[in-house]
Order: C-alpha cells, then sequence, then structure tokens
C-alpha cells in the first residue's frame, strides 16, 4: 500500500507556569497508507486530539517530522502553508455546538474554504454548497440557517460538509460522535463510511470507544500518556491485545447485550495516571499495571515489531 502520511518521533509538549512542561505527545511514530481508517484511542488525555491537531499544523511541533506524499512539512506553518494544506488535509471537531460560527449561515460556513482557496463565483460557490448539505442528509434551503437552529447530529454533518467540500485527501476526526445521542452516532458513521468510499478518502479516526473503533478502522493504535503502546489491524488488537492497558481497556468496554454485560466481572484499570508534567522514568502504565516487573520501573520500552500480523507493541513482557 502507498503511504500517505506519516510521523516520525512527533513530539508536543506545552510550556505552562514556573517553567513547567506538559508532555502531551512524545515521539509518535505512525505511518497511515492511503485509503486507509485507522483508529486511534486511549483514555481522556492521553493525547489523542493533540496528535491529530499537531500533524494538521494546528498546533506547532516540538520535535519530529510530519511527511505528507514524501513531502516534509514544515515545523512551523505559515499562512501559505496552511492554505496549501487546506485542500489536502482537513479536521472534523469534536464538538459540533462550538466548532461551527453561530453569526454564520449554514452555506457561509460550508461555503468559506472554497471562498478562501479557490477563485469561483458565488453561483458556483452556492451550488456546491447546496449539493453538499444534500450529501449529508441535510437540504439545500437549509443553506440560509444558522447554526443554533440545528440538533447536534445536524450540526455534525454540517462540519463534515465543510471538511469535505474542499474535497480532500485525508481527514483526522477527532472524535466526532462523542457529543452526540446514541442514537445519531450510526448514522454519522455510516455517512463517513460512504463518503470515504466514494471519495478514496483516508482517515484517522480519533475515539475512546474502542468496539466503535474496531467496526469503522483498518487499523487500530492505542495512546497512554502520549506514547504510542500498541499498533496492528483493528480485529486482532481488539480481540488479542498485546499490551497489559490495551487487554484492560478491552475488558473493560461495555458489551452491547445487557444479559452478557451483567455476567461480565468488574474490570477497572487500578491508580491514578501519572501527571504528563512529571513524567516517570521506564513505562509509563507501570504504576497501573497488573503485569509490572522491576525492569518496567526503570527502563522505557520501544514500540518493536511482533512477529504476527503486522503487530507493534511497547512492553518488556515481549
Amino acid at each position: 500500500m502507498t503511504e500517505l502520511l506519516a510521523t516520525k518521533q512527533l513530539t508536543k509538549h506545552f510550556k505552562i507556569a514556573r517553567g513547567q512542561v506538559v508532555h502531551a505527545v512524545d515521539q509518535v511514530s505512525l505511518s497511515i497508507a492511503e485509503k486507509e481508517i485507522v483508529g486511534l484511542v486511549g483514555e481522556s488525555g492521553s493525547g489523542k486530539s493533540t496528535y491529530g491537531k499537531t500533524l494538521l499544523g494546528l498546533h506547532q511541533k516540538t520535535a519530529g517530522t510530519v511527511t505528507y506524499r514524501g513531502e516534509v512539512l514544515p515545523q512551523k506553518y505559515q499562512p501559505a502553508d496552511f492554505q496549501r494544506m487546506a485542500t489536502r488535509m482537513q479536521m472534523i471537531f469534536q464538538d459540533p455546538y462550538s466548532s461551527l460560527n453561530p453569526r454564520m449561515t449554514v452555506g457561509e460556513i460550508i461555503g468559506e474554504g472554497l471562498k478562501l482557496h479557490y477563485a469561483q463565483d458565488a453561483i458556483s460557490i452556492r451550488d456546491q454548497v447546496a449539493e453538499w448539505l444534500e450529501r449529508v442528509g441535510l437540504e439545500a434551503d437549509h443553506m440560509s440557517r444558522y447554526p443554533h437552529e440545528f440538533s447536534g447530529g445536524q450540526r455534525q454533518r454540517i462540519g463534515i460538509a465543510r471538511a469535505m467540500i474542499l474535497k480532500p485527501e485525508f481527514i483526522v476526526c477527532d472524535e466526532p460522535i462523542s457529543a452526540l445521542d446514541v442514537s445519531v452516532q450510526a448514522q454519522v458513521i455510516n455517512l463517513l463510511g460512504e463518503l470515504k468510499n466514494s471519495m478514496g478518502l483516508t482517515l484517522l479516526f480519533i475515539a475512546h470507544d474502542l468496539s466503535m473503533v474496531r467496526y469503522v478502522s483498518d487499523r487500530m493504535a492505542v495512546m497512554y500518556l502520549g506514547s504510542l503502546i500498541e499498533l496492528g489491524p483493528a480485529d486482532e488488537v481488539y480481540f488479542r491485545p498485546r499490551h497489559p492497558y490495551t487487554e484492560v481497556l478491552v475488558n473493560s468496554n461495555p458489551e452491547a447485550d445487557p444479559d452478557i454485560e451483567r455476567q461480565r466481572p468488574s474490570t477497572s484499570i487500578q491508580g491514578e495516571i501519572p501527571s504528563p508534567v512529571n513524567v516517570p522514568a521506564g513505562c509509563r502504565f507501570a504504576n497501573r499495571c497488573p503485569k509490572v516487573m522491576d525492569v518496567c520501573r526503570e527502563i522505557t520500552p520501544e514500540l518493536i515489531p511482533l512477529a504476527d500480523l503486522d503487530r507493534q507493541v511497547a512492553c518488556h513482557l515481549y
């Protein structure tokens, strides 16, 4: 498969008070192929969204590189870089209530990218906005309305249309369904799947629901406290996790069948997540790991390939 995008040792740290640093993303290397969906999972605060925004240039990289079709992207984006890359890479944001400008009509929101990036007249923009409203399951005459007139699911469809109208190759989906009712989530997922197939899109799908990520993704990547700790085919990672953290995550994922869920033993991760300001030595999961060894508290495990099915894991058990 042809590689579309890759990050190598991508790092993003945020400086806070008294010279302290938040290690949001640390040395993450990940390659994504054309027309592939990679699911990125982990607890809240693991660095998933920061990783997605950093590879798009929305956060300036602290270290590492992002490569798109063989081109190393700038360390710090200038306006011309955003102008050039916006037609190739886009983002669907988590919260449909805050990601749309309440002072703009839906037509202005969706068509804004065309005005900024292409020299098109108002009639052409209006026609394309109408087409995309219908493609995402809304009506063309909705373009004159404002975001507050729509439900959460409809607003997320508007956000999808805004990203897709530029016909990008790569989309970062930053927990696009977490703020939606369960009854609406499947509709949005199915819509993304249809657009992915019809447009040949490549997706980085960020979420915390492992079963949903397994459903939509080709491969699954697991993050913990800013580091990538497991990577492999989605079904393999979900049904045969290798890292103890992934194993606990999968076991704590609720079953859809209430009878099965009632009979399952309670599973939860013990202990507290270490502070991203004071990252411990060794494995970052050591203080919560049921299989911890002495070496885990001293040496940081590297993400290494396993012999089976293109799996990688960062754990001293292997």
